[in-house]
């Protein structure tokens, strides 16, 4: 029983650094890997790199130029292109790093499906908010998205590492949500 535990614990952390991801690339890497670091966070062992100060170095690096690219006017849509297959990847990523002990039979399509999965409806629902918020207010309110996105980040990628079943519950609840709000959208 506790082997079925770590397993759902390790699978709702991934899942949960997985939509942080989404929103973006790099910041819920680098908490991985700072947790790592500090001995809060096991990683399995191909994935160890995640916490070597050259890592942490070059995500911090890549996290910083990430968040100030997102509030430059139009650079932030592009990266809203490029970031897609690049958010996909990372949580594929973030989601087996933290699958500790489990066979690649279960690692790989868990992190494929649910992390990638989890960090392209992120993404995709972060590049639909910013496009529409871009044509509604002439990119004005751009911003005020890019810091809700990075906020989300940081915000899910930590609670990921700290409280992941609560974490995994709640990001279920707001894509019952969303797909709810959806589909009544289209029903009116």
């Amino acid at each position: 029983m506790p082997l079925a535990v770590d397993w759902m614990i390790a699978i709702a952390i991934g899942i949960g650094l997985a939509a942080a991801a989404g929103f973006r690339v790099f910041l819920p890497l680098l908490v991985a890997g700072l947790a790592a670091h500090w001995g809060a966070l096991p990683l399995a062992d191909g994935f160890r790199w995640l916490a070597t100060p050259e890592a942490l170095i070059a995500l911090a690096s890549a996290s910083v130029v990430e968040v100030i690219a997102y509030y430059i006017p139009g650079v932030d849509h592009l990266l809203d292109v490029l970031a897609g297959p690049a958010a996909l990847a990372a949580g594929v990523v973030a989601s087996a790093s933290v699958m500790v002990d489990m066979p690649p039979g279960i690692v790989w399509p868990v992190a494929i499906i649910g992390g990638g999965g989890m960090a392209a409806v992120t993404k995709l629902s972060s590049a639909v908010l910013r496009a529409k918020t871009g044509i509604a207010t002439l990119g004005v309110a751009n911003p005020i998205v890019s810091t809700g996105e990075t906020a989300g980040a940081i915000v899910i990628a930590l609670a990921a590492v700290l409280v992941p079943v609560v974490c995994l519950i709640v990001l279920i609840v707001m894509l019952m949500w969303s797909r709810r709000r959806r589909r009544r959208r289209v029903l009116a």
